[in-house]
Parts: structure tokens; C-alpha cells; sequence
């Protein structure tokens, strides 16, 4: 099993950027498939990004393609949301989370419920 702490959100003017963070512990994380997630006040949680174990194949969702970058360190066990020309519908609680099933295919993956660990969360808020 493994825990997952996000850190890195704040307040942050339109256009500006933030680099969140998600430490891992209890594993090498480098077993696990890892996706960001957000959730809005009111609304669904929704699929931010995804990177395979191994980094090589990367996924986002078009709300943020082009502006978001997603990357992983498996040797300091971290995985990294680089956030730029941040607007303030970005404004939401951003999660990690982990996926440990190699078989899921690119369907499944933007849901929630193909990852088995969550951290609890980190709070980024863009202003207009």
C-alpha cells in the first residue's frame, strides 16, 4: 500500500504558475501508474493528467493540455503537476492519486475510480 501527500497549492494570479507535488511513502511508486485529479466546489472530480510508470506515455485531459505538465521522479518517489498561464477555472482541490493495473486502457484511466490511493489534497486558487 501506498500514501500520497500533494503540497504546492496557493493563491496565484491569472497567468501565473504553480509546480504541485505528491510524495509518496509506503512504496516505490515507480509501481504505480499516477494521475492528477481536481474537484471544484459543486462539481465532479475531474481528470487533470496521467503518467505511466515508467513516464514514457503521458495523457491530459484538453481543458489543460498545453499548459499543464506532468511529470515523475521514481528515484525520490514524486510525481509533479507544472501548472503555467493558470486561469481561474483552474481554481479547485488538485489530488493524486495511484494506479497500480497495468491493463487499464486510455477509457478507463481518466476516471476515478481506476485509482486504488488518493493523498488528501492541495488547494490551488487563481484569481482574476
Amino acid at each position: 500500500q501506498v500514501q500520497l501527500a500533494e503540497s504546492g497549492g496557493g493563491l496565484v494570479q491569472a497567468g501565473g504558475s504553480l509546480r504541485l507535488s505528491c510524495a509518496a511513502s509506503g512504496r516505490t511508486l515507480s509501481a504505480y501508474a499516477m494521475g492528477w485529479f481536481r474537484q471544484a466546489p459543486g462539481k465532479e472530480r475531474e481528470f487533470v493528467a496521467r503518467i505511466s510508470r515508467s513516464g514514457l506515455s503521458i495523457y491530459y485531459s484538453d481543458s489543460v493540455k498545453g499548459r499543464f505538465t506532468i511529470s515523475r521522479d521514481n528515484a525520490k518517489n514524486a510525481v509533479y503537476l507544472q501548472m503555467n498561464s493558470l486561469k481561474p477555472e483552474d481554481t479547485a482541490v488538485y489530488y493524486c492519486a495511484a494506479d497500480p493495473d497495468p491493463s487499464h486502457t486510455i477509457q478507463v484511466v481518466t476516471r476515478p475510480n481506476a485509482y486504488d490511493y488518493w493523498g488528501q489534497g492541495t488547494q490551488v486558487t487563481v484569481s482574476s
